[in-house]
């Protein structure tokens, strides 16, 4: 059995681009690169269906100049790549693990990307005892340690009066779950309900924007779901960022 690459369908998906379009985009680049590839619609099937974990070096390149992030960072293995060598020895021929006597070693873990900073987070439930779709918006703090992510609303950043939100997040390169809180006002429709479930969130290749899905409990024990995104506003935690995001957003 091979485990889907999913994370590489996601950003070419983020990147708004069919499997033909992307290997194209590729094509171009090795192109540019001075690399020219074979890049088709059947190779990237291939790699989204996990058949091919480890693209060649010449791949690997136009991969990361198109997405913009590194191999590892695609979902793939990650091996150390070989250096680029030519029979004239000015390079552009790759060496690699099919060629006798060129061993393949892992690369060292990505250190991945800080998420702290101010974020504005955006989600959408339906009410069914107003038959109406809400929306509820909030200024967060993302405070990131290794893949661990800590999040809370500001003071007084709620779209919603006196309605705190908080994650409890751990990201696997540009996936991104755990699971969120949200405390509503006492004076407000739901009377001081508490609110709880899990979300899961794709960050997008420019590491801006994470868009995805909550899913929740409702009043009558039913499981809700609907859209969420968060944006990044300002990657400073600094007191004074966070007292200048301690309003209401603007809708």
């Amino acid at each position: 059995m091979t485990t889907p690459n999913e994370t590489l369908r996601a950003v070419r998906l983020g990147l708004r681009l069919s499997q033909d379009e992307f290997a194209k985009r590729l094509r171009e680049v090795g192109v540019n690169q001075g690399e020219p590839n074979d890049a088709s619609k059947r190779l990237v099937q291939r790699w989204e269906s996990g058949e091919v974990r480890s693209p060649r070096p010449v791949y690997v390149r136009a991969l990361e100049a198109v997405t913009k992030l590194s191999v590892d960072r695609l979902g793939f293995d990650s091996p150390q790549l070989p250096p680029r060598v030519s029979v004239d020895g000015t390079g552009g021929h790759d060496m690699t693990s099919d060629e006798p006597g060129v061993p393949v070693q892992a690369a060292p873990a990505p250190t991945g990307e800080d998420y702290s900073g101010v974020w504005i987070s955006h989600y959408e439930f339906f009410s069914s005892s107003r038959e109406n779709t809400f929306t509820g918006l909030h200024h967060v703090v993302l405070s990131q340690s290794g893949n661990r992510i800590s999040g809370r609303s500001l003071p007084g950043a709620s779209s919603n009066p006196d309605s705190p939100l908080s994650f409890d997040l751990t990201v696997d390169r540009n996936v991104v779950t755990g699971s969120w809180v949200e405390q509503t006002a006492q004076d407000g429709y739901y009377q001081g309900a508490r609110y709880h479930g899990a979300i899961q969130l794709l960050v997008d290749p420019t590491g801006r924007r994470m868009a995805g899905k909550w899913v929740g409990f409702g009043k009558e024990f039913d499981v809700n779901t609907g859209p969420w995104e968060l944006r990044l506003l300002d990657k400073s935690t600094a007191e004074d960022v966070l007292s200048r995001y301690s309003v209401p957003p603007e809708a």
